[in-house]
C-alpha cells in the first residue's frame, strides 16, 4: 500500500496533492508571497495550527485549508496568546528566570493575562517597565517555534526548570504527546497555535494587576495576575483604552458612592447590598413598573419565605448539585432550614397547593424573590456579584401545547423592558449540553419551541451549542450597554428536571394527571445586576421617569425659600419627584450640587421669578429652557416622563 499524499482544498474549491510533512508556510507560500507576510497561523480542517507545523494525514479525504490573517475572527484571540507569552518572557527576564515561576497565560475576550508566582508583590507601577521589556523582545523578532514531545520528557524540561505549576498542569495531561512553544530563551507548555514571530505584535498595552489563587482554589498559592491587551491597528488599542476610560467615569460603584445610591459595610458582610433613600426610591420606580406590566400580561404576584427547611433543597437537586454556593444551615427545632438560593421550590409548593385542572393552565407565579447565594469575596463586583440579591422571577407552568406561545409572550416581554430601559441586546440559543437530563425526544421537541418562539417574533439570534443546562434548552438575551459591552439580562429555561423530582401535574380533558412544562424567566436578571448596568449604561444621569429625584428648585437668596417650596409643593401634586435646596449657599454652588447629583431639572428662583409667577429652568442634557410658568414646565416634564425616554 502506497503512501498517502494528503490533499488539500481551498475556499475556491481548488484541491492540491503535497506530500506529507509539508510545512504550512510553505502551502501558503506557494498560494502568495505577500499572502505569507499576512498569514498568521493556518486552519487545518477546522483546527488551528502554526505556520511552521507539518500537515500529516492518512485521510484520502481533502482537508479543508484556509490561511488565518489580521481580517479573521480566530487573529486576535492567537495574538492576545502570543502576547501573554512575551509579557511572561519579559516578566522573567526583569525577575530572573529562576525566581519567576509561570502558572497559565490564555487570550481571553478583551485582552490577555498571565499568572505569575514571584518572590515579590507587583503593582501598576511595575507595568511600564516590563512593557518596555517587551517592546525589546518584539524588537528581536524572535521565531515562535512549536515543538512536539513526550510527557515524560517534557516533565523532565519544566522539572530542571523548577517551574512546578507546569509539573502539576501536565500530570493532568492523559495525552503521551504534548507541545511545548519557545521564542529565544522563553520555553512554555502550551497547546497553540501563535503568530509566525515576537515581531508581529505591535500595539498593546498592559491594564492591571491583581492577585489569583492557583486553578482558582483559594486555599492553594495566591499568584499575582497581569492583564493587557493588544491589537492589531493603533486606532483600535486607542479606542479601546478611551472606552475603558469611559467605563472608569461610568463605573456604579463610584456613581452608587457618590450619588449616595447604596453602600456596602464590613459590618454587615461582603456583597450584601444597603440600599439607601434614593436607591431604594429608584428600586420602587422599577420594581412598580414591573410589577403592572406583569398584571396586565396575567402573572399573579406571590411571595415566598427567605428561610426553608433543607429537605426541599434536597428534593430540588439543589443541595446536591450546587451544595458550595448554599450558606452554611440552621437548625431550628431540630430541623435544618437553609437561606434560599432561588425561588422555584416555593412557586412549585404553591402551584401544589391544590389539583389542578388544564383549564387553569398557564398559570404564572411571579416574585421580586431576594435569594443568598456564597460567592467567594475575590469575584465579588459591586451590584454586579453579590451574595444577596433580588430576582426578578417567574415561573410558568403550562402544557407541551401551551409552550410556544408561552415563551413568544415571553420574549415579547422581555423585548419591551430592554426597550422600555434604553437597551439594545443580543439574543442566543443555548442547546443540549454533554450531560443531560430528559429524551432526546423531549430536547428537541422543547428546543424547537424556543426556536420557533424566536422566529415568530422575527428575532436575530445566534446558536450557543451546548450552552443550556443540564435540565433544558435556554434563551439568554444579553443587554448592550452605552459602551457596547453585553451584560446578562433576561432568561428563558425550559425544566424537565424539578417537574420530575417534585412530580408536577395536571388533570388533562382525560381525567389523567400528565407531567406539567415548567419555564423559568427573568426579564431583568437579578435587581442589583441591572441596576448596576444600568447606572453605567447611562452614566448615572437616569431619564426622567427613572431619576429618584426629578427637579431640585434652588431660591438665590433665602427669601425666595416660601415660593421655593411652593413651586415644589404644585409639581409634587402631580407625583413628581421634587427637593428644594435652602441651604445658605450661593447660587453657584447650588447648581454645582445639583449637577454632581445628576438631577435632570434644575430650577432657579429669585426675586424676579417670584415676582412674575416663572421658574428659571434648566435641562441637564439640554440646557436653559428659559422663563416658564409652572402649567407650561408641568407639561414639559410630565409628557417627557410619560414617554420614558
Amino acid at each position: 500500500m502506497g503512501v498517502v499524499m494528503p490533499k488539500l482544498r481551498f475556499p475556491d474549491g481548488d484541491v492540491w496533492e503535497i506530500k506529507k510533512g509539508t510545512l504550512a508556510s510553505e502551502v501558503v507560500r506557494r498560494l502568495s508571497e505577500r499572502l505569507l507576510k499576512e498569514a498568521l497561523c493556518v486552519r487545518v480542517d477546522g483546527v488551528l495550527q502554526d505556520l511552521n507545523a507539518p500537515i500529516e494525514t492518512d485521510s484520502d479525504s481533502p482537508l479543508e485549508f484556509y490561511v488565518i490573517t489580521e481580517r479573521d475572527a480566530e487573529a486576535l484571540s492567537v495574538l492576545r496568546h502570543s502576547s501573554s507569552h512575551i509579557m511572561a518572557d519579559a516578566v522573567a527576564r526583569i525577575f530572573g528566570r529562576d525566581k519567576v515561576k509561570l502558572a497559565i497565560g490564555p487570550s481571553i475576550e478583551e485582552g490577555f493575562y498571565y499568572d505569575f508566582d514571584l518572590p515579590h508583590s507587583l503593582s501598576t507601577d511595575d507595568l511600564p517597565k516590563i512593557e518596555k521589556e517587551m517592546e525589546k523582545i518584539i524588537a528581536e523578532n524572535l521565531p515562535f517555534t512549536m515543538e512536539r514531545m513526550k510527557k515524560s520528557d517534557a516533565y523532565a524540561l519544566f522539572k530542571s526548570l523548577e517551574q512546578t505549576y507546569k509539573l502539576e498542569l501536565l500530570d493532568e495531561i492523559e495525552d503521551e504527546m504534548v507541545t511545548v512553544y519557545r521564542h529565544g530563551e522563553f520555553v512554555d507548555l502550551c497547546r497553540g497555535p501563535h503568530i509566525p514571530s515576537t515581531g508581529r505584535l505591535k500595539y498593546f498595552k498592559l491594564l492591571s494587576v491583581a492577585g489569583a489563587y492557583w486553578r482558582g482554589d483559594e486555599k492553594r498559592q495566591m499568584l499575582v495576575r497581569i492583564y493587557g491587551t493588544a491589537f492589531f491597528k493603533k486606532e483600535e488599542l486607542d479606542s479601546y483604552l478611551k472606552k475603558l476610560e469611559e467605563a472608569k467615569a461610568r463605573d456604579h460603584r463610584v456613581l452608587g458612592k457618590q450619588l449616595d445610591y447604596f453602600s456596602f459595610n464590613p459590618d454587615i458582610g461582603p456583597g450584601l447590598v444597603l440600599w439607601h433613600p434614593k436607591g431604594g426610591m429608584l428600586r420602587h420606580i422599577i420594581e412598580n413598573f414591573w410589577k403592572e406590566e406583569h398584571f396586565k400580561r396575567g402573572y399573579q404576584l406571590v411571595y415566598t419565605p427567605h428561610i426553608a427547611s433543607e429537605q426541599i433543597y434536597k428534593t430540588s437537586g439543589h443541595l446536591e448539585k450546587y451544595s458550595e454556593f448554599l450558606y452554611a444551615p440552621m437548625e431550628i427545632e431540630g430541623v435544618a432550614y437553609r437561606l434560599k438560593p432561588m425561588n422555584c421550590p416555593g412557586h412549585i409548593a404553591i402551584y401544589k397547593s391544590k389539583k389542578r385542572s388544564y383549564r387553569e393552565l398557564p398559570i404564572r407565579y411571579a416574585e421580586l424573590g431576594t435569594v443568598y447565594r456564597f460567592e467567594r469575596s475575590g469575584v465579588l463586583a459591586g451590584l454586579l456579584r453579590v451574595r444577596g440579591f433580588t430576582q426578578d422571577d417567574a415561573h410558568i407552568f403550562c402544557t407541551q401545547e401551551q409552550l410556544g406561545d408561552e415563551v413568544l409572550s415571553v420574549i415579547r416581554l422581555s423585548d419591551f423592558m430592554m426597550k422600555s430601559f434604553g437597551f439594545k441586546y443580543k439574543i442566543f440559543l443555548a442547546t443540549r449540553p454533554e450531560k443531560y437530563i430528559g429524551t432526546d425526544e423531549v430536547w428537541e421537541r422543547a428546543t424547537n419551541a424556543l426556536k420557533e418562539a424566536l422566529e415568530r417574533f422575527g428575532a436575530q439570534y445566534e446558536i450557543d451549542p451546548g450552552g443550556g443546562v443540564y435540565y433544558g434548552p435556554k434563551i439568554d438575551i444579553k443587554m448592550e450597554d452605552a459602551l457596547e459591552r453585553l451584560w446578562q439580562g433576561p432568561t428563558i429555561q425550559v425544566d424537565f428536571n424539578l417537574p420530575e423530582r417534585f412530580d408536577v401535574n395536571y388533570v388533562s380533558p382525560d381525567g389523567k394527571e400528565k407531567r406539567v412544562v415548567m419555564v423559568h424567566r427573568t426579564v431583568l436578571g437579578s435587581m442589583e445586576r441591572f441596576l448596576g448596568v444600568l447606572l453605567e449604561h447611562y452614566g448615572g444621569l437616569l431619564p426622567l421617569w427613572l431619576a429618584p429625584v426629578q427637579a431640585i428648585v434652588l431660591p438665590v437668596k433665602s427669601e425666595q425659600n416660601d415660593y421655593a417650596r411652593e413651586i415644589a409643593q404644585q409639581l409634587s401634586d402631580h407625583h413628581l419627584r421634587v427637593l428644594v435646596n435652602e441651604r445658605n449657599d450661593t447660587l453657584p454652588a447650588k447648581v454645582r450640587d445639583a449637577e454632581l447629583e445628576k438631577i435632570p431639572y434644575i430650577l432657579i428662583v429669585g426675586e424676579r421669578e417670584k415676582a412674575e409667577n416663572l421658574v428659571s429652568v434648566r435641562r441637564k442634557t439640554k440646557g436653559q429652557l428659559g422663563r416658564l410658568s409652572v402649567e407650561e414646565l408641568l407639561k414639559i416634564m410630565l409628557e417627557e416622563e410619560r414617554e420614558k425616554k
